[in-house]
């Protein structure tokens, strides 16, 4: 079980920055032109030179939470780190699910705007995901850290 367990997180080690650079959604002014491709990269790109703050909060929760808490577990999974970070390590990655909460929110207030049109993209559903994947994985952690 254990080896599953490394073998999937290692996996995530690679999913997580290619979802950051993969297209999140679609975004134009009007239907009629041309939509960009936004990823977690070129958002966060575009929110540092507008808002420092939110662009700190945002790449914490999009790149630093989800990926420390990746490492941790290969870490755990590995034999180098106490299963008692393990509640740390499920924070983490509760923290993660917060900046899809975030990018949810910014799609729907778009959207109820009117005057831009928004898609989703498949990078969307790969960031999300890896962080459902990663809370799955810190759960089954958990017990076949405490079983075993």
């Amino acid at each position: 079980m254990r080896a599953v367990l490394t073998l999937a997180n290692l996996v995530l080690l690679v999913a997580f920055p290619i979802s950051w650079f993969a297209p999140l959604l679609r975004a134009g002014l009007l239907p009629l032109f041309g939509l960009s491709r936004i990823s977690v990269v070129s958002g966060l790109q575009a929110l540092w030179g507008s808002d420092v703050m939110l662009a700190l909060l945002v790449t914490f929760l999009a790149i630093f939470a989800p990926y420390l808490k990746t490492i941790g577990l290969a870490l755990l999974h590995l034999g180098l780190l106490s299963p008692r970070v393990l509640p740390a390590l499920t924070l983490l990655g509760k923290l993660a699910m917060a900046d899809v909460f975030l990018i949810a929110l910014y799609i729907v207030v778009v959207k109820g705007v009117g005057l831009a049109t928004v898609r989703t993209d498949w990078g969307l559903y790969l960031f999300t995901g890896c962080v459902l994947a990663s809370l799955a994985l810190s759960i089954a952690s958990k017990r076949a850290f405490h079983e075993g």
